[in-house]
């Protein structure tokens, strides 16, 4: 059970860090990117699903290190006894889906909580993450688009400082 419980925490660590540093990335760089506010969004979208790729793929790979270690012991129901099992297993528990005919036993159970909470969470920072793309790039579409500035002080928010570090002021190419 310790093995598990380290293995947990090691793993959430390891994705919580890939999917920041993504978003991070991202973020940065998302204002040089010299192409139409839609492009921006979709790339949003497209980087936030690779940082959850490798997420799920990072604990695919914990799987396979169990299934290699304990054998049959890892899971029970239909067989897992190859990789692409273990990523199937994966992203089935890391999107909360979680279709049951590969069900984990041992230590394998305790990882695959932990990273069907980790993936709830992870996938709401994303949503958060894009929706504050979405409300920085999405206004750009219009052919003549209202300075943010204005807009945000007649709303009376005090939100655009936070923004602005997200998401560097752009202009419409």
């Amino acid at each position: 059970m310790l093995i598990a419980m380290t293995a947990s925490v090691v793993l959430v660590v390891t994705t919580i860090l890939v999917l920041y540093e993504t978003l991070r990335l991202t973020s940065e760089h998302l204002a040089e990117l010299p192409v139409p506010p839609r492009v921006r969004i979709l790339a949003v979208v497209l980087m936030t699903f690779v940082g959850h790729t490798i997420a799920v793929w990072i604990y695919a790979g914990a799987y396979w290190l169990l299934v290699l270690w304990l054998g049959d012991a890892a899971f029970a129901g239909t067989p897992v006894t190859t990789f692409q099992d273990c990523l199937y297993f994966s992203v089935v528990t890391y999107t909360s889906l979680g279709f049951g005919d590969q069900v984990p036993a041992s230590h394998t159970r305790m990882i695959a909580g932990v990273e069907a909470l980790n993936g709830l969470l992870l996938i709401g920072w994303s949503a958060s993450f894009t929706y504050l793309a979405m409300e920085r790039y999405w206004p750009l579409h219009a052919k003549n688009p209202a300075p943010r500035e204005s807009t945000v002080a007649a709303a009376g928010e005090d939100a655009e400082p936070a923004r602005s570090r997200l998401f560097p002021p752009t202009t419409a190419p």
